[in-house]
């Protein structure tokens, strides 16, 4: 039996799960890149970012090749930068919608505390309920 396609996309956006590879994804869709340019734009530890560039590698995501003593990868699939592009619209989307749910309750908070009338009574109460001399009361 073989496994269902909405399993294999899980694994797949697994492997997108993880900052550096984004990274590493977002700089090869605008062109190939030897790892020492990345180390430079990613900003980790050579080891660090060669784990993640392993991972990418046995996903079929990049390809690498060496020329002399340099290692070159490329995106494997010119699709990977059109996720890439569709997964910022889609942000974008969200993040206007957020902004734009933010400015309503800004407009319609007035005072800015968002605790009910109840609670802030209870804190002060609390804080009131101790002798001078700091013990309970």
């Amino acid at each position: 039996m073989s496994t269902p396609l909405y399993r294999l996309k899980a694994e797949f956006f697994k492997t997108l799960g993880h900052p550096v590879r984004i990274r590493v994804l977002e700089l090869l869709s605008e062109r190939d890149h030897a790892v020492s340019e990345m180390l430079n734009e990613v900003g980790v530890e050579a080891a660090h970012l060669s784990q993640q560039l392993a991972v990418l590698r046995r996903a079929g995501l990049v390809t690498a090749r060496r020329e002399g003593s340099t290692v070159h990868y490329t995106l494997a699939d010119p699709g990977v930068a059109e996720l890439l592009r569709v997964a910022r619209t889609i942000l974008t989307g969200v993040l206007a919608g957020q902004a734009e749910l933010l400015a309503d309750l800004r407009a319609a908070g007035g005072s800015g505390d968002d605790a009910p009338d109840d609670v802030a009574d209870e804190a002060g109460n609390e804080a009131g309920d101790k002798n001078d001399d700091g013990s309970g009361g």
